[in-house]
């Protein structure tokens, strides 16, 4: 017997119990209202989807080569299309998650308008986006089972009981479009009990996943851009107790912790840790600052602070606004003991965030790390701030410097232009780029690959082009032959917006509650029934 019709004789028992007071109730129509809400609270889909990316990392652990993959969304709209069209494309949505950028949040769904990366957003904005997710990937559920019921009564009116069962097979072997979502917590918005309260609602809304970087909170930057300043590892921790707790309280046993390390880029503390015994962590942390050797008091100025590295006094440079310089040359070394520090500590996940997409560079660190933590993974910025083509244009015409070609006919500076985009070294470099994943996984321990702000650049570039055309030369050519035709080509579900949109739901659910006498959009005036 299948899912749906063991779910449908329970409610005919149901409703028979109910002695003639449910008898305008329809068991069946209640029975699909079920199937398209299989999720009920966000910490089912926080549970399910949690149980999804653990599957998944230990899969990427026997075999590389299954790493996953996710683009930055800034609405459900999009996160919504994003796997409708996964769907259609590739058949199913494993492996494949969404990401939930704080940038994206800062610069587009704020109601301070448009803002930097640096944590001035509501952060109540960012469950609220978690949650706006899911409803339209719910939904985009409800929308195809809408469907697949429609084809099922059909099968019944013809008679035909060999489609019947075989929709009945696809209802219930349906897909879901709801997956995991990696979510961005920034630095905490505030102390860990912030961070806690914060993680709380994260996890309520749905997120199974929640990244976390090490830098100051109040003094949070993009990851691409200076001035960070990161904080002392015991602080960090604290962090990753208050998501690890709110998660074991909520229930989700299972949920992921993304540890993210800015230490690469960032030159500056705010703080010193108080270090009890040679060698403890606040020592190395403490033992990456730029200091300059004490020999007597004449070597202080006024509100100089003093530390012992290594039996020696020591002053660190502390610069006019009070934070702290590290050396230049202790990126890679703090990042190498960020990651082992906070694997063993409780993070399930790390993030590097690098200055360029380089293989080697990736794989040197996380080598290092397993050293000490063998299954070591990482989550990774195919960041949209770095300029992919100069990059690996650059790194393909090192490699063939070292090994002795001619690169005469290449400027390395310039080979941004145009003029090389049909060279040998181009189609290397594209060569390089497209295998970048695959290739980081299997060499750099890169578990999971997400763009972070991808859909801002495509809604940019798509408006780009409409804008161009329809308020030129083209005018409505440019929505008819760049928009509504290649929807229609490609067989898009949005072309049919007044479906996409639930139109079709809402005529079932009429249906349901009003029977015969119910007031349906879907009739043969509806001029969606142009496309088919």
């Amino acid at each position: 017997m299948s899912i749906y019709q063991s779910d449908l004789d329970a409610l005919n028992r149901l409703c028979r119990e109910q002695e003639g007071r449910w008898d305008n109730i329809n068991p069946e129509s209640v029975a699909r209202m079920r199937a398209q809400n299989r999720f009920r609270t966000g910490l089912d889909i926080a549970r399910y989807t949690a149980s999804i990316m653990r599957r998944d990392m230990q899969e990427y652990d026997r075999d590389p080569s299954r790493y996953t993959q996710s683009l930055g969304c800034w609405h459900g709209f999009i996160g919504q299309q994003k796997m409708i069209s996964i769907k259609k494309h590739h058949g199913t949505t494993r492996g494949r998650y969404l990401y939930l950028s704080g940038w994206m949040i800062a610069a587009l769904r704020s109601e301070f308008g448009p803002l930097p990366d640096q944590s001035m957003h509501e952060k109540t904005s960012v469950p609220a986006l978690i949650e706006e997710l899911y409803t339209f990937l719910r939904q985009a559920d409800a929308r195809e089972l809408t469907h697949l019921f429609r084809e099922l009564d059909q099968a019944r009116k013809q008679g035909n009981e060999v489609a019947a069962r075989g929709v009945l097979e696809k209802i219930d072997n349906f897909e879901t479009h709801v997956v995991p979502i990696i979510a961005d917590i920034d630095a905490g918005f505030g102390n860990e009990e912030a961070t806690y309260l914060l993680a709380k609602k994260m996890i309520e809304a749905g997120a199974c996943c929640i990244q976390l970087e090490n830098q100051v909170s109040d003094a949070k930057q993009c990851g691409h851009q200076d001035g960070k300043v990161t904080v002392p590892h015991e602080d960090f921790v604290a962090k990753i107790n208050a998501v690890r707790h709110a998660f074991l309280e909520l229930g989700v046993d299972d949920g992921v912790i993304v540890a993210r390390t800015d230490s690469l880029g960032a030159g500056l503390t705010q703080k010193l840790p108080v270090s009890k015994e040679p060698g403890d962590l606040a020592h190395q942390y403490n033992s990456f600052l730029y200091t300059v050797p004490i020999c007597s008091a004449d070597d202080l100025d006024e509100g100089d602070s003093v530390i012992k590295l290594d039996g020696d006094l020591r002053k660190p440079l502390r610069l006019a606004n009070g934070l702290y310089r590290f050396r230049s040359d202790t990126g890679e070394e703090r990042v190498v003991l960020d990651c082992i520090n906070a694997l063993q500590n409780g993070a399930d996940l790390l993030w590097i965030e690098t200055e360029k997409p380089h293989i080697g560079q990736i794989a040197g660190m996380v080598d290092r790390i397993r050293a000490v933590v063998p299954d070591a993974k990482l989550v990774y910025n195919n960041s949209p701030s770095f300029n992919w083509t100069l990059n690996f244009r650059q790194q393909v015409f090192d490699r063939w410097e070292s090994e002795g070609r001619d690169l005469s006919a290449y400027d390395r500076a310039q080979l941004m232009s145009a003029e090389y985009d049909d060279s040998e070294l181009a189609a290397e470099a594209d060569r390089w780029v497209q295998n970048f994943q695959r290739d980081a996984s299997r060499q750099a321990g890169v578990f999971h690959h997400l763009i972070t702000l991808p859909t801002y650049h495509t809604a940019a570039l798509s408006t780009d082009e409409l804008a161009q055309g329809y308020f030129g030369e083209a005018g409505m050519l440019a929505y008819v032959a760049g928009v509504q035709r290649q929807e229609i080509r490609r067989g898009m579900a949005s072309v049919k917006h007044q479906d996409m949109a639930g139109s079709n739901i809402g005529d079932d659910h009429k249906e349901y509650f009003s029977g015969a006498s119910a007031l349906k959009a879907g009739g043969t005036l509806n001029t969606m029934n142009q496309f088919g």
